[in-house]
């Protein structure tokens, strides 16, 4: 998919809802140029809200015009940050939602959809617990 900005066609919520379930869930193509436009710029601001927070990892999506693009940010250690990109942050979501993902996402989906509908970008922190 190539991101094309076309007088930003506007989806509601149904339609983006089900254009994310498709990317999300089942592992469509998702847009770099989307990222690179929208999400790329706010990686700053949200690596300082992840350590505010506390959170091992935060992860926004975002669509415009058909297109979906992810981010996924990743506390590897107390300095070090690592952030995947589209696919690559759906693969790394998925591995730290092992057998929970598309339950997860079934749930969260609809509000990411209204939360875009609305022009916002949806942006979730996630805390690991540690097991001893």
């Amino acid at each position: 998919m190539l991101y094309i900005d076309h007088q930003t066609k506007k989806y509601d919520g149904k339609k983006i809802e089900k254009l994310l379930r498709h990317v999300l869930i089942n592992d469509e193509e998702m847009a770099y140029e989307l990222y690179k436009h929208e999400l790329e710029e706010l990686l700053e601001e949200w690596k300082l809200s992840m350590t505010k927070d506390n959170d091992s990892y935060l992860f926004a999506v975002t669509e415009n015009s058909g297109d979906v693009a992810m981010v996924l940010i990743e506390k590897a250690e107390q300095v070090h940050i690592q952030v995947h990109i589209n696919e690559r942050a759906r693969e790394k979501l998925k591995a730290l939602w092992l057998g929970a993902y598309e339950r997860n996402m079934m749930k969260l989906i609809p509000i990411f959809a209204s939360q875009l509908a609305k022009g916002e970008i949806p942006v979730n922190g996630i805390k690991m617990a540690v097991v001893a």
